[in-house]
């Protein structure tokens, strides 16, 4: 358990990084414009990559030692963050990095989740999982968006140098973590068919497909409406920079509350009552800026639906690991996420349209409709489906002759 520890200490510097530039970024932006499109612009260029580049990052995962992985990803995030330190500012630069950032977050984000069941038992899945969603939500929404607020506020200069620094540390702590962590191979194939193969094992795998739908809507809603609100902080709900900050912090507290209940809500409802009950609450801070501009109340409602979707992630991607096999476990969880994040910058760039043509309040009123009417598609999914789908996968045994390949 060492090495996961360590993991779980690299995970939550890499998180608290991406959580205090992700703030930072925006506030930044809006002294170069206050337009709704161009503001969304950055939430397009952050997530882009994982419309273009979950699956070949996935193949990759499944390829190459994936600690190794995460090393390099987060070196080469620390050395693009530099160029905002150096470079002069422009808004069109603050796009380039933001896209350049969000290709080694695909390559980051899948080899982290895909280490977690090296590392562990099974049936310690849904514990480590949790741990580890403790510490990145705790970095990433509730210590990162008031301290990038804070940074932004003090300047560009020491809001892209912190993030930098927590960049490189997080890589001193994955040096530490022993071992080799790349996946045997049964024979040498081509990028293309290592990818067909992980979208066939996910296409196949219905509960997988059904979630994967549901959660790429969800998050379509969610960055449609999330591109805007620094817009709608700053505006009409009155906040400071640091003000938003903390707005967002909101979110992780109740992230981090939900992280502690997440094995009882399991355990109580039963995994498939638990999801449809957290994504519920979850579309509350969705809707909760089209029927108020009370900064106290949307904070409320955000503490309640960080708590439900933390809940429903970490059942999620526990499930995902244990019904996946390790050697595909990179690409399965790439092509996951190609539907369930490559929906946000699509959601981005409608959250801008629609902000630009109709004002702010109608984008959050649309969205929360959208994202209560998926609670339809979980209607079906029942507890006996996902033991049974656990209960049946396996992985496939290496011949003893046969060397890892690349």
């Amino acid at each position: 358990m060492r090495d996961y520890w360590r993991l779980w200490v690299s995970s939550a510097l890499s998180n608290l990084a991406d959580g205090v530039l992700k703030i930072a970024l925006p506030l930044v932006a809006v002294d170069y414009t206050r337009s709704p499109a161009a503001i969304a612009g950055l939430s397009l260029a952050f997530t882009l990559p994982w419309l273009l580049f979950a699956l070949p990052a996935g193949a990759v995962t499944d390829r190459v030692d994936r600690r190794l992985a995460m090393v390099v990803a987060n070196v080469a995030r620390a050395a693009l963050l530099t160029v905002l330190v150096v470079a002069p500012g422009t808004l069109w630069v603050l796009y380039a990095v933001a896209f350049a950032v969000g290709v080694a977050e695909t390559v980051y984000d899948t080899s982290a989740q895909s280490i977690v069941p090296q590392l562990v038992d099974m049936d310690q899945l849904s514990k480590a999982n949790g741990r580890l969603y403790a510490a990145e939500l705790t970095a990433n929404q509730f210590i990162g968006p008031p301290l990038g607020g804070l940074l932004a506020a003090a300047g560009a200069v020491a809001a892209f140098i912190t993030p930098t620094a927590l960049w490189v540390a997080a890589v001193g702590a994955l040096l530490l973590v022993q071992g080799k962590f790349r996946p045997e191979r049964l024979h040498r194939t081509s990028l293309l068919s290592d990818i067909a193969e992980g979208v066939r094992f996910l296409w196949r795998q219905r509960l997988l497909r059904t979630f994967a739908v549901v959660v790429g809507l969800y998050n379509f809603a969610g960055n449609a409406a999330g591109a805007l609100l620094v817009l709608y902080a700053v505006g009409p709900m009155g906040l400071s920079d640091t003000g938003f900050g903390v707005l967002m912090s909101m979110y992780a507290i109740g992230s981090l509350i939900g992280t502690f209940f997440a094995p009882w809500i399991e355990r109580t409802m039963g995994r498939a009552k638990a999801l449809l009950v957290t994504f519920g609450v979850g579309a509350l801070s969705i809707v909760a800026p089209a029927l108020t501009s009370n900064p106290y109340l949307i904070g409320a409602s955000f503490v309640i639906s960080g708590a439900g979707v933390v809940v429903s992630n970490i059942i999620l991607v526990s499930l995902r690991q244990r019904i996946t096999p390790n050697r595909l476990l990179g690409r399965v969880n790439s092509g996951y996420r190609l539907v369930a994040w490559g929906t946000m910058p699509l959601g981005s760039v409608v959250g801008g349209a629609l902000g630009q043509a109709f004002g702010l309040r109608p984008v959050f009123a649309i969205m929360g409709v959208l994202s209560f009417a998926l609670l339809l598609l979980l209607l079906g999914v029942t507890d006996s489906a996902m033991h049974a789908a656990e209960a049946t996968t396996q992985e496939p045994a290496l011949p003893d002759s046969a060397p890892p390949v690349s």
